[in-house]
C-alpha cells in the first residue's frame, strides 16, 4: 500500500513538470496548479503517515495479543498440570481409602477376637478366684475345725495352726512329740495325731505331708548320722503312726525332712533351738486337683 503511494507522488510530479514545461500557462495559473498539487501531496503524505503509524500500532496490538496468548498457553499447561496432580492424589487417596477399609475391616476383626480371648480369660480369671475363694473358706473351716479339737489339754506353745495361701499348716512342738534326740512318739504325740486324724480321714480330697526339723546341735549315734537322718525318722514315724494307728489312706502321705534348714529363728539360744525343733503337719490339695484347677479346659464356658 505504501509502495502505491510512493508511485502516486512521483506520478504528479512528473506530470507538473511536463506540464511546466510544454503548456503555455500564465504564472498566476501555474502557481494555483502547484499549490493544488502540494496539498494533494501533502494530504497523501499525511495519509501515508497516519497509515504507517495504524500498522505501528497494529503491529504493537499484535505483539501483545501474541504474548497474552503465549501466557495463557501457559497457564493452560500449568492448569493441566494440576488438573494431573489432582487427578494423582485423588487416586493415592482413593487407594488409601481403599486400604484403610481393609485395614478396619482387619482391625474390626482383630478386636472382635481381642474381646473373645479377654472375655474368655476373663471367664477364667473369675473361675479361679471363686476356686480361691471356695479353697480359702475350706482351709478356713478346717483350720477351725483343728484348733477346735486340739485346744483341750494342750498348751498354746505346743501346737499352732496357720493358714497359708491355699494350704494349712499345724506346727508341734518338739518337746511334745518325741523324746530328746529320739524319733520315737511319745503317748501326748499319739493323742494329738489322733485329733488330727480324725478331719484328715473326713476329707479325703485332701493330701497330708509330714516335715521333721531339727536345730543345729550335731547328732550322731548308733541310729543317725546327722539331723537329716533325725529329721526323716521322725518325719516317718508320724506318717506310720498316722497309717497304721489311725487307718489313714498311705496313698494321700508325704514324709519330707529337713534338717537343720529353713529355720524359724535363730539357733544361737536355747528358746531358739526349741522353737525349730519341730515337726510340720500340711494339709494341702491333691496335686491332681490343683493342676485340673488352673486349666482353661476345666473352666465354665
Amino acid at each position: 500500500m505504501f509502495s502505491k503511494m510512493k508511485i502516486s507522488v512521483k506520478f504528479l510530479i512528473g506530470i507538473m513538470i511536463v506540464l511546466g514545461v510544454t503548456s503555455c500557462v500564465s504564472k498566476k495559473q501555474y502557481q494555483t496548479m502547484q499549490k493544488s498539487l502540494q496539498a494533494e501531496v501533502d494530504a497523501t503524505k499525511a495519509k501515508y503517515e497516519e497509515s504507517n503509524n495504524g500498522a505501528v500500532a497494529l503491529r504493537i496490538d499484535n505483539e501483545k495479543l501474541m504474548a497474552t496468548a503465549k501466557s495463557n498457553d501457559q497457564r493452560l499447561k500449568d492448569l493441566r498440570d494440576q488438573l494431573e496432580d489432582c487427578k494423582t492424589q485423588r487416586d493415592k487417596q482413593l487407594t488409601q481409602v481403599g486400604d484403610l477399609t481393609v485395614l478396619s475391616q482387619s482391625a474390626n476383626q482383630n478386636i472382635s477376637e481381642t474381646l473373645s480371648q479377654l472375655s474368655k480369660k476373663d471367664k477364667y480369671i473369675r473361675y479361679l478366684q471363686d476356686a480361691k475363694s471356695k479353697a480359702d473358706s475350706i482351709n478356713l473351716a478346717l483350720s477351725v475345725n483343728l484348733k477346735g479339737v486340739l485346744k483341750d489339754g494342750i498348751e498354746d506353745q505346743d501346737v499352732d495352726v496357720k493358714v497359708d495361701k491355699t494350704v494349712v499348716y499345724i506346727n508341734l512342738s518338739d518337746k511334745m512329740m518325741y523324746q530328746s534326740g529320739s524319733y520315737n512318739l511319745t503317748p501326748r504325740a499319739r493323742e494329738v495325731l489322733g485329733k488330727i486324724a480324725l478331719i484328715i480321714e473326713s476329707r479325703p480330697d485332701l493330701e497330708v505331708m509330714v516335715e521333721g526339723y531339727t536345730d543345729n546341735v550335731p547328732i550322731t549315734n548308733s541310729c543317725m548320722d546327722d539331723n537329716w537322718d533325725l529329721s526323716v525318722k521322725r518325719a516317718t514315724s508320724v506318717v506310720r503312726t498316722l497309717q497304721k494307728e489311725f487307718k489313714i489312706d498311705p496313698n494321700r502321705l508325704i514324709a519330707a525332712g529337713r534338717g537343720q534348714y529353713n529355720t524359724l529363728v535363730d539357733n544361737s539360744t536355747a528358746d531358739g533351738r526349741a522353737t525349730n525343733r519341730r515337726t510340720r503337719i500340711i494339709i494341702l490339695p491333691k496335686l491332681g486337683q490343683f493342676y485340673d484347677l488352673l486349666n482353661p479346659a476345666n473352666a465354665p464356658k
